[in-house]
């Protein structure tokens, strides 16, 4: 008998040992490194003067994950998503399917079958691989009409995304989706005032920006006048979401980071993670209210092209003061340059002036008389001779003369870049409150999902 007694207690203990997470917050910095981190978390304390560290760095838990798919030792996001969303490795451009293409499930429909609330926030588009890979299934990541039809029926309470590709079909031409999710129940909104103005408690809502910009809300560092925020849906969706008295789950994706990543434009992805940390602010503010039912857990889907401050040619002099000076990010000064310059060229001193301006090159920026050698063979051969190629990355092509230009800059900071594509290098992992004991040590990314379920004891 006094066995039994000692077994019963242990179980108990056991049980209570990790406290349940009624309200759990799972933040994805799409692409988001650990040298990401560290040059933001460098720019906050010497150039910001910032006392307090980046907020994900004062949880009391961290670590780091590997990322592989079953596919490849460089992940991509569709399967990178489908492991932090299901627990199961996949094979790289699939969402929500197994190898063998059967559908896996996301930790969102297992809250879901418990009866709490669940929301999707993104920056980028919300049938885009991460995001998609917690509501939908698909052989193909660029199934956009496909995976948006999921939306519809999926359950989740709460969608926050600048927009959905499957808006417009492949001549962008609008599509029916909007009006299919109307009729499946959902609100359209885009901003937290029309939403608060209208509010019924537990309402399914669509949170979309009235301008896009293109597939995203937009860099911080361009500054666009009243465009939604990653932050004001994050604060939007807790208002939705917090109504339910049997708790919530959250995934919200940073996805600008990789896209400023895949551009090596190494301002726009620090600008993008101090942009990151202020929706991680919203949940952070509900955790301190409810520090004992709150888990929040920070992660990446993967490293985007292997970031560091230091490099070859400026390993002694590194400049992240000098961020400040560049007010446009490399992706839109491309597409300037391909807007205004399809049929013309641009003359000499039109570009100098348009760079002084908005680059600081040769005023703010010292620029030797070497790298303007090397700036105007590259502006002869992108706009005068059409010599030149351009890069192509994941989202945007970039014509020769924007690719030299933004290496000059990258170089006068100190941040150096190893790829414009993905790596293998590990990813980052903080969590705080309840169950976030479980995210101590180092792990697959295929652990992170099964955790969070644990630490929510949901099965």
């Amino acid at each position: 008998m006094r066995k039994y007694l000692f077994a019963v207690v242990a179980l108990l203990m056991a049980l209570t040992a990790v406290a349940q997470a009624k309200y759990v917050f799972y933040f994805i910095g799409d692409g988001m490194g650990l040298g990401h981190i560290n040059a933001t978390e460098q720019y906050r304390r010497d150039v910001l003067k910032t006392p307090e560290p980046l907020l994900m760095l004062t949880f009391p838990y961290g670590t780091v994950a590997t990322s592989y798919s079953a596919s490849s030792p460089i992940t991509d996001s569709a399967a990178a998503g489908t492991a932090l969303s299901t627990g199961r490795k996949t094979r790289n451009s699939m969402v929500g399917m197994a190898s063998d293409t059967t559908n896996v499930y996301s930790i969102a429909s297992d809250f879901l079958k418990q009866g709490r609330a669940v929301g999707i926030v993104t920056s980028v588009a919300g049938d885009d691989a991460t995001p998609a890979a917690f509501y939908a299934h698909a052989p193909e990541r660029h199934m956009s009409r496909e995976i948006s039809g999921f939306a519809p029926r999926s359950g989740v309470q709460f969608f926050g995304a600048p927009m959905f590709r499957g808006m417009y079909d492949s001549k962008k031409n609008p599509t029916d989706w909007v009006e299919r999710m109307k009729k499946a129940g959902y609100r359209l909104v885009h901003s937290a005032q029309e939403y608060l103005d209208g509010a019924r408690e537990g309402e399914k809502t669509l949170m979309l920006a009235a301008k896009p910009q293109g597939e995203q809300l937009g860099y911080t560092l361009d500054a666009v006048d009243g465009a939604l925020t990653l932050q004001e849906m994050t604060e939007t969706a807790l208002v939705n979401l917090s109504t339910d008295p049997d708790g919530f789950f959250m995934m919200v994706e940073g996805g600008n980071i990789d896209w400023a990543a895949h551009a090596n434009d190494g301002a726009s992805v620090i600008r993008e993670i101090l942009n990151f940390q202020n929706a991680i602010d919203v949940a952070y503010r509900f955790y301190l209210a409810h520090p004992d039912e709150t888990l929040i857990v920070i992660t990446a889907d993967h490293d985007t092209g292997g970031m560091a401050v230091g490099r070859a040619d400026n390993a002694k002099n590194p400049r992240l003061d000098l961020i400040a000076l560049q007010k446009i990010s490399k992706d839109r000064f491309a597409d300037w340059c391909r807007d205004n310059y399809k049929d013309k060229a641009p003359t000499w001193e039109e570009m100098r002036s348009f760079l002084e301006q908005n680059l600081s090159l040769w005023q703010g920026i010292g620029i030797t008389g070497e790298e303007e050698k090397v700036i105007r063979e590259s502006f002869d051969a992108t706009f005068i001779t059409h010599r030149a190629k351009d890069q192509k990355t994941l989202y945007n092509d970039f014509n020769n003369f924007t690719v030299t230009l933004y290496d000059i800059l990258n170089r006068h900071y100190g941040i150096g870049w190893t790829s414009p594509s993905h790596t293998s290098n590990f990813t980052p992992v903080y969590a705080v409150g309840a169950g976030a004991e479980l995210f101590s040590a180092p792990m697959n990314n295929i652990d992170i999902p099964v955790k969070i379920l644990k630490a929510a004891a949901v099965k």
